[in-house]
């Protein structure tokens, strides 16, 4: 675990960062010595315990209750940040919602909260957040192999990932003189809420049979993901931006015929 307190003085804010890789980056960190602020969207029992966590390792925390699907709501949440620590070092765009549908059953109002809450919540998060960064910062955005990939049900959210990851790219370019470096982290399948969720739409492929074409035959982690992001918000990562780094056990890298469909000689004797 990155630790050494290299975070210390450092302010960071995660949206939905109550469970899941948010939450095992707040408390990564927390354990570097960052306050942190903890985004929810109603679960204030969960946040509240997320920022107790946080303590506990080293940090600080506060709680703020707010949907990112709502301008609103963003201008609320780092407003709190700006009142309660003055300005942010890091910002950590994780939060994410969709419809898993085929792209003939999906509807405008799909469409519309799907753009809402991936993409729209990313720009104008980052806008609130580039002011509060006058000595520079970081800004990460968590995307997914269906940015690059398509599979069933997952159209609505995997174009507003590759919409992220262009984003990435431009803000990039556009907030280096600031000092500000902007990269994305895109995870492939995590053992998370999330996708217990997907695979658990009706009809969809069993996760077993998923796994077993992964190089690594296996989910990743929550935590292996947070790992990853908070290199990139550490003083190691200083030259890097505008990159998406992969974390999918070499899920993307991989093409039909799979081993387990090779036959002697190729394949061992059952």
């Amino acid at each position: 675990m990155i630790s050494n307190r290299i975070y210390s003085g450092k302010v960071a804010l995660i949206t939905g960062s109550s469970r899941g890789i948010g939450h095992a980056l707040a408390l990564i960190l927390a354990s570097g010595g960052a306050s942190v602020v903890i985004n929810c969207k109603t679960n204030t029992e969960l946040a509240d315990k997320t920022c107790a966590e946080v303590e506990e390792a080293g940090g600080q925390a506060i709680a703020v209750t707010a949907d990112v699907e709502q301008p609103a709501d963003i201008d609320r949440l780092f407003d709190a940040a700006r009142e309660a620590y003055g300005r942010l070092d890091f910002f950590v765009c994780n939060a994410a919602a969709t419809s898993f549908k085929p792209i003939m059953e999906l509807r405008q109002h799909h469409l519309d909260r799907s753009y809402a809450m991936n993409v729209r919540s990313f720009v104008l998060g980052a806008q609130r957040a580039v002011p509060l960064m006058a000595d520079g910062g970081r800004i990460v955005a968590l995307s997914s192999y269906g940015s690059a990939r398509a599979y069933p049900t997952y159209a609505n959210l995997g174009t507003g990932k590759a919409a992220i990851e262009a984003w990435v790219r431009y803000m990039a370019a556009e907030f280096a003189p600031r000092g500000i470096n902007v990269n994305g982290v895109s995870g492939g399948i995590i053992a998370s809420d999330s996708s217990d969720y997907f695979y658990n739409v009706a009809g969809m492929a069993p996760l077993s049979s998923v796994l077993a074409k992964i190089p690594k035959q296996r989910a990743g982690t929550v935590e292996e993901v947070a790992e990853t992001v908070a290199f990139l918000l550490s003083p190691a990562s200083e030259y890097i931006t505008g990159q998406t780094v992969v974390v999918d056990g070499g899920l993307s890298i991989t093409a039909p015929p799979f081993p387990e469909d090779l036959r002697p000689p190729l394949a061992p004797d059952a």
